[in-house]
């Protein structure tokens, strides 16, 4: 017997990758409907590659009441009105949005770095999903925090276009398109040009000249790694259509020499390692999509503090920050507290 699943926003970029990868893991289905605005409802979309066409049901007239887990994918707005819906029907929601991140009663999970804070979803009976570049980057630290307790990360992104949803993907290629002959590059969906270029802001500005981007990597990683940790982040748009990287420096309390963080980087979950010093020896965003990993290389010692490493990582932010971590939340809440067997 398995559980009766919905995906809200099921017609997006990320709600298609939770579609895909609850196939792909082959998860345990009774049921799944998939649901989104009513501009989409009637549209089809196949399991996987199983061949199984599902139609797209409009998220308004949905009775959630009876469903096991809903996982959304609808953007902060929509999930303040249908996630208490779903969650005081008894389908527990894991939320893909910011809106209840850091909310002291939903716990902000990545299953690899802080499995145990899920046993207080039923506060509010919603998960969160931390934020794409922060979910990496955490899978990345957590064996190293373990090991020599971090003190301070400084880290600057290399954020894809598809973090900004399928408008700004178009975006790049049609500005890519324009340039190469000789058409006007007018942004839209960003605030400069994004092809051929790099862009350092993400979100909103905030007071102190941070952007709401940062500001949601520093809160985060307290939440879900160490509330002492201090962070800064800067975060900047890159013309790439798919795949997150970063560049982390880290500084610890206590020693750990590069080729100790390689070793345990090695076995942690959720990590892989490939960091030959070497032509080509490194992973790049093109490498990573499609794929679960995060994918850790260029691990060094960093001489500018005492006990210091340097790194650089690099995910698919559609599964690894998005929709793959929502489906193993999906089944570490099925692990911990549902039990229903395939």
């Amino acid at each position: 017997m398995g559980y009766r699943v919905v995906v809200a926003g099921a017609t997006g970029n990320v709600g298609r990758e939770m579609v895909n990868i609850l196939a792909e893991r082959e998860f345990p289905i009774e049921e799944l409907a998939l649901l989104a605005s009513s501009r989409s409802t009637g549209d089809e979309i196949e399991y996987g590659d199983t061949g199984k066409l599902l139609k797209v049901r409009n998220i308004e007239h949905f009775d959630p009441a009876g469903w096991d887990m809903a996982l959304f994918a609808i953007g902060s707005e929509a999930t303040k009105i249908y996630a208490p819906k779903f969650a005081a029907a008894g389908c527990t929601v894991i939320d893909n949005s910011s809106l209840y991140r850091m909310d002291p009663d939903v716990p902000l999970i990545v299953p690899e770095v802080n499995a145990d804070a899920i046993d207080g979803y039923r506060a509010k009976n919603i998960i969160a999903n931390p934020n794409c570049s922060t979910a990496q980057m955490v899978v990345a630290l957590k064996p190293i925090h373990d090991a020599a307790k971090i003190l301070r990360v400084v880290v600057a992104t290399y954020q894809s276009v598809s973090g900004a949803g399928k408008e700004g993907m178009d975006e790049l290629f049609e500005q890519s398109r324009n340039i190469f002959v000789g058409d006007q590059a007018e942004p839209k969906k960003f605030t400069k040009q994004i092809a051929f270029n790099v862009i350092p802001h993400i979100d909103s500005f905030l007071d102190d000249g941070s952007t709401k981007e940062e500001w949601k990597m520093v809160v985060e990683t307290k939440k879900i790694l160490d509330p002492k940790i201090k962070v800064i982040a800067t975060c900047v748009r890159v013309p790439v259509f798919v795949g997150h990287s970063e560049a982390i420096t880290i500084e610890m309390e206590n020693e750990l020499a590069a080729e100790d963080a390689q070793k345990l980087l090695r076995e942690a979950p959720g990590v892989m390692l490939v960091d030959k010093r070497e032509d080509g020896g490194y992973v790049t965003p093109i490498e990573s999509v499609g794929e679960f990993a995060t994918f850790v290389s260029r691990v060094r010692d960093d001489p500018t503090v005492e006990n210091g490493l340097a790194l650089w990582c690099v995910s698919d932010n559609l599964r690894k920050g998005a929709a793959l971590n929502a489906v193993q939340i999906a089944e570490l809440l099925g692990r911990r507290h549902l039990q229903k067997a395939a």
